[in-house]
């Protein structure tokens, strides 16, 4: 029966069983983001992605962002707790996220 079947036929079937594989999304692997999720704000850089994580290196809890655009036009921040490892974030809590153009913060302030 595979034999008989069109490549466009087998390339619809194929596509069928590779639904949980990353296609495209807009983060890029490298460049910092500022992540806003459903229960707290998050600054690091992007070290790998698949489909329902995100991997940061260099990662803090923004406690208090102050002024949110200032925080975003300037890098200064209020409250920053810097972790010690890794973060993996799972991407379905994330509600919006914009990239960090400045210096990683790493002092707990």
């Amino acid at each position: 029966m595979l034999e008989e079947m069109k490549v466009g036929e087998l390339l619809k079937i194929a596509q069928l069983f590779n639904k949980n594989e990353l296609t495209s999304t807009f983060y890029e692997v490298g460049k910092s983001y500022f992540i806003r999720t459903v229960t707290m704000h998050l600054i690091g850089k992007i070290k790998s992605i698949n489909q329902k994580e995100i991997l940061l290196e260099k990662a803090s809890w923004i406690a208090d962002s102050g002024r949110f655009h200032d925080a975003l036009k300037t890098g200064e921040l209020n409250e920053v707790e810097p972790f010690i490892n890794d973060v993996i974030l799972n991407r379905d809590c994330i509600v919006d996220a914009s990239e960090w153009n400045h210096k990683l913060p790493d002092v707990q302030k």
